[in-house]
This record gives C-alpha cells, structure tokens and sequence, in this order.
C-alpha cells in the first residue's frame, strides 16, 4: 500500500526477487502522481518547477508490478484482507504499508483560518508549495516566522534549510533588510546535537535569524495574526511559514494498526509489525526512532528485502536496520553541509562516502554537497526507484569520522545517540 518512496522501492525490489509464478505484487494508490518530495523545498524559491517533481507511479513501476487506483478504507489483519472505499477488496498473503506521512493543519487551532493560503503557508505537501511560491513572487516583506508544531516531520531539517533559503533568495531580491526572521521549534534550539550544533556555529545568528526555542503551539490567532504557545507566549507574523503537525493515513488508525499518530509500531531492526507477522510498514509510515527520510527509507529498504527474503521461507530474519540517515543540509548560497548518522551515533565531522577520500565533507559548508543535493533528483528518478543498486553501504560507517569526539563511558561504548 503507498506507491510513493518507499513503496516504489520495495516493490520494484521485491519484483527481482520473487519467482513471478509464485507471487503477484500489487500496489495500491489514490492516483497516478508520483512526487519527488525533496523538490518541495525548492519549488518557492523558483529552483524547481512543479513539473520537475512529478512523475507517473506507472513509469516508475516495473511492468511486472501491478498497480491499482483507488482510496484505502481499512486493512482486516486477522481475515489479510485490504477493503477500498470503492468496495474492491484485495487478499493478501503479506502487506507492506508504505504510505508515508501527511501534513495535517486541522490538527492546529487556528491554523486552517481565514489566513490560510494567505498569510499561512507550508511547503510540505505540493499544494503548499506551489501556493507558496506564488506568495513568495511580490510578497513585499516584514515579520517571516518559520514554525515547526511538532516532531516527528518528514525531512527534520527541511524547516532549518528553508531559513537558509529564504535569507539568501531575500538577499538576492535586494530586500533581507524588509524581512525580520523567527525561526520556532518545539525543541531546546535549532541544532539538538552537541557535535552539530557547534559545527553550524553562529549561522543563524550571522543570518540573523532570530530563534523561539521550547515554543509549543497551542494556538494561530488569526485575529492577532500570532502564534500563541501553550505558556502564553505570542510571536506575530506578518507571513508564517508553518510545518503542521505530520501524521499518518486515517485507515491505519481505523484498522487497529497505528499509535495516537496513525504510525505503525514496528520492531526498529526489520520493520516487523508488532502485531502481525504478516505485515510490514516502511519509511515514514512506521515508528522507528529515525529520521523520516528518503535516505532511510533507501538503506532501510536494503536491508529489508533480505529479512523479507528469509521471512517468507519460514527462517529468522537476521539482518538489522541501524536507522542510517544521511541528509544535506542547504544553508543557501549555493552551499551545503552533509550529515550522516543512525540510531546510536550523531552526526561527526569526516569524509563521505569514502574514508580518507571524500570526496564529501561532513558537517562542512561546501559547494559540493550543495550539488550533491540537487544531484540527487535525478539519481531519485533514475537509481532508487528502479531499485538499482547504489554504490553506499546500507548501515552506516564509522570509517573516516572523527570518533574521538564522541563522549564514552569506561568501556569505550557512545553515550551519545542520534
């Protein structure tokens, strides 16, 4: 179920594993648009063009996957039975629930008021951003809050990145002196990990951008036009960029199969449900404590296909996801810093992919990584979908990193997660 990252991923994978005579792969999704999400970010800055994110799902199926339209209504796990709105209904020997996360501003007071698509904007989802970008074209400046409501988001860092953005898309205009920026997170601070943080330094101050740290919304008053948290702080706005609260799909809550964010518990190691032995969720639909990525549903998947493998043939699945995540982190400029962790290690500094060699620096501004990143469009569509192999290990690498700055105990084992 999900024909987006992940699901196209597994699939396609799956496809050139599976004897075809012995096992149908369906996929099942509402329509036919394949996003490239990472664009979203760059699409209200003019650096992408809504058709450079879009693709048909049938193109980046194998033609031996079958796919089917329709709206999911509720998964019957104990009869393994998937039923549609429509009233199809779909038996399954094994389920794999891939259908991500979604933007959710009915969940926030205020946020769907009468400022909405007006002077509050998100960039999340294409709708967002395409608005977005038609906002951003003559907006004539003023009070620019960039919100997170709360974790966890799809891409972390995206939020982040957009501050980056923004004050150099304003800089180019002529016009960062007409923009004052706030930058709220429910977090402590913008960077929560110690090595990273003192990597990025005094970025956003040197950006001046302004931060509202531990600031958890309650409210948007849309009279006031502020953001108003639940210790009554308020942060006016005269254009907010909010990242609403992520949640997962309806269907999964009224299936029985989800937590209080219609996230599919699952073992952190092989994506196992918890409940049922004959269901998996991957990527940003499972709860793993990762990053949700479309670098960890890449590794994650690696790793998955081979404990599927010796799952269906009755054996222990022995392989184990590390939750590696690697991301690029636009600081604007036509600069990029690269982090690379999992679920026991934080970003370091060091060469990536290649120890010694790089030829990518992490936790370092440079030029390259900036073009790695709007390389990766083009790998999106023409490696990992088709399920290519890619030449970077599924877990992740101490190799190259500055591990002398992780804090150890008396027996040398990190203190420090990701």
């Amino acid at each position: 179920m999900g024909g987006g990252t992940a699901g196209t991923m597994a699939a396609n994978k799956l496809r050139k594993e599976l004897s075809a005579s012995d096992w149908q792969i369906t996929v099942i999704d509402a329509d036919d648009d394949h996003r490239y999400q990472p664009g979203y970010l760059f699409m209200p800055f003019g650096t992408y063009q809504p058709e450079q994110v879009t693709k048909s799902r049938r193109a980046t199926l194998n033609s031996r996957v079958d796919l089917q339209y329709g709206e999911i209504d509720v998964i019957r796990p104990e009869e393994q039975v998937v039923a549609l709105a429509d009233g199809r209904e779909f038996a399954y020997d094994m389920l794999i629930i891939a259908t991500g996360v979604s933007p959710r501003p009915d969940q926030s007071d205020g946020m769907l008021g009468e400022h909405w698509r007006d002077s509050v904007h998100e960039f999340y989802s294409y709708e967002g951003s395409v608005a977005l970008s038609e906002k951003l074209k003559d907006w004539p400046g003023g009070r620019l809050v960039i919100n997170i409501v709360d974790m966890p988001i799809k891409c972390p860092v995206a939020p982040l990145e957009f501050a980056f953005l923004a004050d150099g898309f304003f800089s180019e205009k002529g016009m960062r002196d007409k923009v004052q920026m706030t930058y709220v997170t429910p977090l402590p601070g913008a960077f929560t990990k110690p090595i990273a943080a003192q990597a990025f330094g005094n970025t956003l101050e040197d950006k001046s951008i302004e931060v509202e740290a531990d600031f958890m919304l309650m409210e948007i008053d849309n009279d006031k036009k502020a953001l108003v948290s639940y210790d009554d702080r308020e942060i006016p706005f005269d254009l907010l960029v909010t990242v609403p609260l992520n949640m997962g799909q309806e269907f999964i809550g009224r299936s029985g199969l989800g937590d209080e964010l219609n996230l599919v518990p699952v073992d952190k190691f092989t994506q196992v449900s918890t409940q049922y032995d004959t269901i998996f969720a991957l990527g940003d639909a499972n709860n793993i404590p990762a990053s949700k990525a479309g670098s960890v549903a890449h590794f994650e998947i690696d790793i998955f296909v081979e404990n599927f493998m010796q799952h269906i043939a009755g054996k222990e699945m022995t392989h184990r996801f590390d939750g590696h995540a690697n991301c690029f982190i636009e600081t604007g400029g036509g600069k990029a810093m690269l982090i690379d962790f999992n679920y026991d290690y934080e970003p370091l500094p060091g060469k990536f992919p290649y120890a010694g060699v790089g030829p990518m620096n992490l936790l370092k501004e440079s030029r390259i990584n900036h073009l790695g990143k709007l390389a990766f469009r083009w790998i999106y569509w023409n490696v990992l979908m088709p399920g290519r192999p890619m030449p970077l290990p599924a877990l992740m690498s101490l190799k190259g990193k500055r591990t002398d700055l992780l804090e150890t105990d008396e027996n040398k084992e990190p203190a420090l997660s990701a």
